[in-house]
């Protein structure tokens, strides 16, 4: 069965990496129909982009409406393609064949969403990259309930840097949290695994994307991810996580070793103890003055809507 897709990428000063991204998706050899840019703030949009790719169109968003899970919520019931594939906009495909092997996961009827496997950029430093393989590795994988023993919280992961949707399931399940500091993916994901749908991880679909962070933004980013798991304990309470970490960390320090790097051990250290500091404060965030989680959030608007608090 041939599925209609389209495309879903929020942007924000946008630039050439748009562009770029454009134009790979123009060239897929599973044609996309539409590509939907979720844009955060009209005056930030050059609209040119738009003159040479005329599948995408743009939607505006005010800083104050955009939310991780909402704007992305809107963009998905703005299609009606049979699967939707959320992208964000420095992910760049690494092939012309991403989407096809991402939507042939799809005849899969219990497979309810799909993820690509990130490639590391140029520019990667040598643990990131490691991290990047750890997280996406070379074998392609199905997961659902029944992986849960095994997996614990990576049975959930999965990631809108480049996932696609089943479009009716999502709708029939309610989709992404309208209001969340991020992890919308991984929050809607656990629902499909609690519904009885599985997840597949293609590791044949490949978007080359990464980020160098340092050990303060790894810290900011964890705060947030462990205050988006504690707001949702539905799908995560009971799950620990912590020990997907730790098995990160031995086999990352292994790696410097085998590498014949070992002052990258320092980095890895590093590193590790921003992701655990923030994931720990995260975790009591209900706990915390104000004047702290707008000094750990690496998300302050979210913060700044008094509902929030």
């Amino acid at each position: 069965m041939k599925r209609t897709a389209d495309v879903l990428i929020p942007v924000y000063h946008p630039g050439k990496e748009l562009e770029q991204l454009l134009s790979l998706l123009e060239a897929q050899d599973y044609p996309v129909n539409r590509i939907i840019l979720m844009n955060t703030e009209e005056a930030c949009f050059p609209a040119e982009i738009l003159k040479d790719h005329p599948k995408a169109e743009v939607h505006h968003v005010t800083r104050a409406e955009f939310d991780h899970g909402g704007t992305r919520d809107q963009g998905i019931r703005m299609s009606d393609a049979d699967v939707v594939i959320c992208m964000t906009q420095d992910a760049i495909p690494a092939d012309e064949h991403m989407a096809g092997t991402l939507l042939k996961a799809f005849d899969d009827p219990e497979v309810w969403a799909a993820y690509a496997r990130q490639l590391p950029k140029e520019n990667c430093r040598e643990v990131e990259k490691y991290t990047r393989s750890f997280n996406y590795p070379e074998e392609s994988r199905i997961k659902g309930k029944e992986d849960l023993p095994i997996l614990g919280i990576k049975t959930f992961f999965c990631s809108n840097v480049c996932a696609a949707w089943r479009r009716d399931k999502y709708l029939e399940l309610g989709g992404f949290v309208k209001r969340t500091i991020f992890n919308e993916d991984m929050i809607y994901a656990g629902t499909i695994v609690k519904k009885g749908g599985k997840i597949a991880y293609c590791a044949d679909a490949q978007v080359v994307h990464s980020h160098n962070y340092s050990a303060l933004e790894q810290f900011h980013r964890n705060f947030d991810l462990a205050v988006s798991q504690t707001m949702h304990p539905e799908i995560f309470g009971g799950i620990r996580s912590e020990s997907e970490g730790i098995r990160l960390v031995k086999k990352s320090l292994s790696y410097c070793i085998r590498i014949g790097k070992p002052w990258l051990m320092i980095q890895v250290m590093t590193q590790s103890a921003g992701k655990l500091l923030g994931y720990k404060l995260g975790q009591q965030y209900e706990r915390l003055p104000e004047k702290v989680i707008l000094a750990c959030t690496m998300n302050r608007k979210f913060w700044e809507k008094e509902e929030n608090l």
